[in-house]
């Protein structure tokens, strides 16, 4: 949950993941709609999706208990060398590396590394360091360490040099420029028209197959609902994703003849338990809101 995401925001849905998923047998029995309703809001589903399928996983073929071998863990769905090295040394007390942001920023800083770190051959270079500077004992309490003074004094802008302890060993002449990053890729520009098709105290939505919001139910885009833009739209809103800004136009439309085998009718009162897309349920509420 914390991938991509600050803590601040992952609390309050990692008890209610907690609650509702107690343990991996309990994951794994669950559906993917279940999962994505207790994920909705996070954003990234793939992290969802991908901890519903590793908890399948551990159950089918561990027993129901996290493997401690670091390349079993590492061949876990959606567990890359961050997690599984996370993992390894915080829950096992294993000494292997494990390079974060925050540890990323302080490592280039006190080496003063050039090499943007956002690139294989960055990466390369802090997680050789990282493995170098590794103690055979309490790997844990130096791992977190590094991370706290990532987060603490070593911070990405206005670093608190005086404070740092081990401001003597820094090699960076200026800490602030570092850690060196690719520029940033563009803002993609994307238009998406739905339709707002309500029945009966019944809205219809349909649910998604493609990479995006897989599994997710959202408000029919106009050319799978059959219809075609009209008049102003009931709502005109913008929401991001990845390098993308969204701009979401939502037009009132009629009830098709028979919904396509991907919609369904949701009645507007009950879609707190719908895994919708967040965007979509804010512009669902919003509009509900007006016409009350």
């Amino acid at each position: 949950m914390l991938q991509q995401t600050q803590v601040a925001t992952v609390v309050g849905y990692f008890v209610r993941w907690m609650k509702k998923f107690p343990d991996f047998a309990a994951l794994a029995s669950a559906s993917e709609s279940d999962v994505l309703q207790v994920w909705q809001g996070l954003g990234y589903y793939s992290r969802a999706r991908n901890l519903h399928r590793a908890a399948k996983i551990i159950v089918a073929q561990h027993g129901g208990k996290m493997p401690r071998n670091l390349d079993a863990i590492r061949a876990l769905p959606g567990v890359g060398r961050y997690t599984a090295g996370a993992v390894a040394t915080f829950a096992f007390g294993q000494s292997v590396p494990v390079v974060d942001a925050n540890i990323a920023r302080v490592l280039a800083r006190l080496c003063d590394i050039r090499t943007p770190a956002d690139t294989a051959a960055g990466q390369a270079t802090l997680w050789k360091i990282a493995e170098d500077l590794q103690p055979q004992k309490n790997a844990c309490v130096f791992n977190e360490a590094l991370m706290e003074l990532g987060a603490l004094a070593c911070l990405p802008r206005s670093p608190k040099c005086g404070e740092c302890p081990v401001k003597k060993f820094c090699a960076a002449p200026d800490p602030e420029s570092l850690p060196v990053k690719k520029p940033r890729r563009k803002t993609v520009a994307l238009a998406e028209q739905c339709a707002w098709i309500v029945k009966n105290g019944r809205i219809l939505l349909e649910q998604q197959t493609g990479k995006r919001w897989r599994g997710l139910w959202k408000l029919p885009e106009m050319s799978d609902a059959g219809l075609s833009k009209s008049g102003k739209p009931l709502l005109k809103t913008a929401y991001p994703f990845t390098h993308h800004r969204v701009t979401l136009s939502i037009f009132s439309a009629p009830a098709p003849g028979k919904p396509a085998t991907n919609q369904r009718w949701f009645r507007i009162s009950d879609l707190d338990k719908a895994a919708l897309a967040s965007p979509h349920r804010r512009a669902i509420a919003e509009i509900a809101g007006r016409k009350k």
